[in-house]
């Protein structure tokens, strides 16, 4: 995917990776997308996440929400993509369980 690998790409996800507080990335994404881009993004992390729990197609699609379409090319990514997903969500598992006592 050469679109996420100009210089100007490069900038937008070193700013990302700079915010500290999900206050900070909220607020960042909020001046950056539409509210229907946050809707799909959040949709997609969602499915990923069920994904990474095993969940299937049928249950996903039930309790997220999510088109058949949309989970196949999640699970596409989750699976053969460049990682993205995997890494975001085991930082996440690790975070939260680092917070609880």
């Amino acid at each position: 995917m050469d679109t996420f690998h100009t210089e100007e790409a490069g900038r937008l996800f070193k700013a990302i990776s700079l915010l500290s507080t999900p206050e900070e990335c909220a607020a960042f994404f909020e001046d950056l997308c539409t509210i229907k881009e946050i809707q799909d993004m959040t949709l997609r992390f969602e499915t990923a996440i069920a994904l990474s729990k095993g969940a299937n197609y049928q249950d996903i699609a039930r309790t997220c929400g999510t088109s058949t379409a949309t989970i196949s090319r999640v699970s596409r990514c989750y699976h053969y993509g460049p990682g993205g997903y995997r890494t975001a969500i085991g930082k996440l598992f690790e975070a939260a369980e680092e917070a609880s006592p």
